[in-house]
């Protein structure tokens, strides 16, 4: 490198000139040589998404800032969006923009600052549990309302219990609490808390369980950030509630609970009805109970009293139903005799009609003998007139009759097609001809045809 930069000797007066990019290049080459990757921290500010997907801000603190840029396929990687105002920590390449001169930091990878590593985890766990549908609100169970016992699970030297405690015997002295103990922090804090969860559900000595602790950095609340703690609430039987750190904290266990309160008091406070609270829903549920059964009241006395007003003696109805069974049998005796004197006229009327029409039998009878021998005499000169009708008819068809004429000597020719040859034109020598006689039939062969006149 340092051989491609001209080199005056002492005594030469005159350096050598060298263009810009020349000396841009050199900078950016002794910049990247001088410092390896490193990790720098500062807050994100001047933040740009270009059309191209790379990323340009600063880097900035108290005293100072630094352009930064992250090409396209490492922002692609981030796995989350980088935003004016957060802290980062930065896995940089120190480098020189040389067509403008600017110093900047290439950054090759970056995460939450304070975070580093243990946020990942946090972050990956999230969303492999998210996929499998751990968090569904849809899976998420209801509290009970009135809860009789409720179980702790948490450090018995843990300042949130005495809050859990101080809280529920304020709100609710009457509710049991059961204790389940457990360390919540420390190396494998986290299997410990999920037995306990565990234990709880299975004894089922309580109705609901609070899972709480103070707050802390995501190291101190690590326990709570544990798969087997997530799939132990979510096995359990027993509705939970999340009471972990201060209002800021989050972690996997608030996720998976079925309630998440923001501080060990407010999940004391979500788990049990404050006794005050029910007694003054008591209180007015009495009140509105009277109210009601008094108008419920007043509404039957009115209505007794409307329907005592339509209530009659029971003499009077009956009275009153009698006259109205007599009127209707006078309307009946006037109805039967109306009916009957009609009825006895439309007899006397169609008797009269029937004598009428009565036909007088003997002396059609006479009549119908007297006619008698005229009947059989007309017949008889008709069937005479019809047979010598048919007699002559019968003789004129004999002469058209074909047999007889066959019967004469006479006979009838046909060709293959079965018509009656009456021409000689009609047949062709070596056709096969058909002769009918009056008896019997012929068949025969054409040998020669002759074009007279076919007279005999």
């Amino acid at each position: 490198m340092e051989d491609s930069l001209p080199v005056a000797a002492t005594f030469d007066p005159t350096p050598p000139v060298i263009p810009v990019s020349v000396l841009n290049r050199l900078a950016r080459e002794r910049l990247e040589a001088a410092f390896p990757l490193c990790w720098v921290a500062g807050e994100v500010s001047n933040l740009s998404h270009a059309a191209s997907g790379h990323v340009y801000f600063s880097l900035k603190d108290s005293a100072a800032q630094v352009r930064c840029v992250m090409f396209r396929n490492r922002a692609q990687l981030l796995g989350w969006r980088l935003e004016s105002g957060q802290h980062i920590e930065a896995r940089v390449l120190v480098t020189l923009y040389e067509a403008r001169g600017d110093f900047q930091l290439n950054i090759e990878a970056a995460r939450r600052a304070g975070m580093g590593n243990l946020y990942e985890s946090f972050l990956r766990l999230k969303e492999k549990l998210e996929r499998e549908g751990l968090f569904a609100s849809a899976i998420k169970r209801p509290l009970p309302a009135f809860p009789r016992r409720i179980g702790v699970v948490t450090s018995p030297q843990a300042a949130a219990l005495r809050d859990v405690l101080s809280t529920l015997g304020r709100r609710a002295g009457q509710v049991g609490i059961i204790v389940y103990p457990t360390p919540v922090q420390g190396d494998g804090a986290a299997a410990l808390i999920a037995d306990a969860i565990r234990r709880a559900g299975e004894r089922a000595e309580c109705e609901l369980l609070i899972l709480c602790r103070g707050g802390g950095s995501l190291e101190d609340l690590r326990a709570f950030n544990d798969e087997a703690v997530a799939r132990a609430i979510r096995a359990c039987p027993l509705p939970v509630v999340s009471g972990i750190g201060h209002e800021t904290d989050f972690t996997i266990a608030d996720l998976a609970a079925d309630q998440r309160a923001p501080t060990p008091t407010a999940a004391a406070e979500l788990a049990a009805p404050e006794r005050s609270a029910l007694y003054a829903r008591l209180v007015a549920d009495r009140l509105a109970l009277q109210r009601r059964a008094a108008q419920l009241v007043n509404q039957r006395a009115q209505q007794l009293d409307w329907l005592a007003r339509r209530l009659q003696h029971p003499g009077q109805l009956l009275a009153r139903q009698q006259e109205g069974l007599r009127n209707l049998q006078r309307r009946l005796d006037a109805g039967l005799l109306l009916c009957s004197t009609r009825a006895r006229g439309t007899l006397a009327n169609l008797g009269h009609r029937l004598r009428q029409q009565r036909p007088a039998v003997a002396r059609q009878t006479l009549h119908l003998q007297s006619l008698a021998p005229r009947l059989e005499r007309a017949a008889r000169r008709t069937l005479d007139g019809r047979a010598a009708d048919l007699g002559r008819l019968a003789a004129s068809l004999s002469h058209l009759d074909p047999r007889a004429v066959l019967a004469r000597g006479y006979s009838i020719v046909t060709n293959r097609q079965q018509q009656i040859v009456h021409a000689g034109s009609m047949l062709e020598p070596g056709e096969e001809i058909a002769v009918f006689f009056h008896r019997g039939r012929a068949d025969a062969a054409v040998l020669t045809v002759s074009a007279d006149d076919g007279r005999l």
